[in-house]
């Protein structure tokens, strides 16, 4: 291969992954297609859930709109940001970030320590606006539709702290603070 076919595949290359991170469509991850027009981002059906971000503290999350879902390191809880400030769906007091198969990790020193963040990068799928947010769904008439796991208290082995999905067998969302799950029935 000559240096201007190579130089020209690096470009496309780089080209490519520039743009990776603006979506303006519908998204299905571990799955094939999603299964109708009203959502944005669907999952598949292993026993997998999705891992909500890491903050150091909620109240600090500069920006949170309405429906932001985070893991707050200095109470171990997922909270949800509403109008009257962050809800609890940790009912749970005993939250931790420490590896339960390794006591003498913590896993929020690790998350803190390999890397800086980049306030900057966010995925955004949908039409992008200006909401604050790693992974930010954008569309005014779709949906997300979480991990759906039968009873994942029971099947998924080693969940992560701040760990949610769908509970197929009770119709219900689960939350994993890192010790036990919450569960949340409309």
């Amino acid at each position: 291969m000559n240096k201007i076919t190579l130089v020209k595949r690096m470009l496309y290359a780089m080209a490519f992954l520039s743009c990776g991170t603006l979506v303006y469509a519908q998204v299905a991850i571990g799955k094939g297609s999603v299964q109708n027009s009203s959502i944005s981002l669907e999952f598949g059906n292993e026993n997998r859930g999705m891992v909500l971000p890491w903050v150091t503290s909620a109240g600090a999350v500069a920006g949170a709109v309405e429906g932001t879902v985070v893991y707050d390191l200095s109470d171990h809880k997922v909270k949800v940001k509403i109008a009257s400030g962050w809800k609890d769906l940790s009912v749970d007091l005993t939250g931790t970030t420490i590896d339960p198969h390794n006591a003498t990790v913590d896993l929020a020193t690790i998350q803190n320590d390999v890397t800086t963040e980049n306030t900057d990068a966010a995925v955004r799928i949908g039409t992008p606006t200006a909401t604050p947010g790693i992974l930010v769904l954008e569309d005014a008439n779709k949906a997300m539709v979480l991990p759906r796991v039968a009873s994942p208290h029971l099947n998924i082995i080693n969940p992560a702290p701040g760990m949610m999905v769908y509970d197929t067998v009770a119709k219900q969302l689960a939350v994993f603070n890192g010790t036990v799950w919450s569960f949340w029935k409309p």
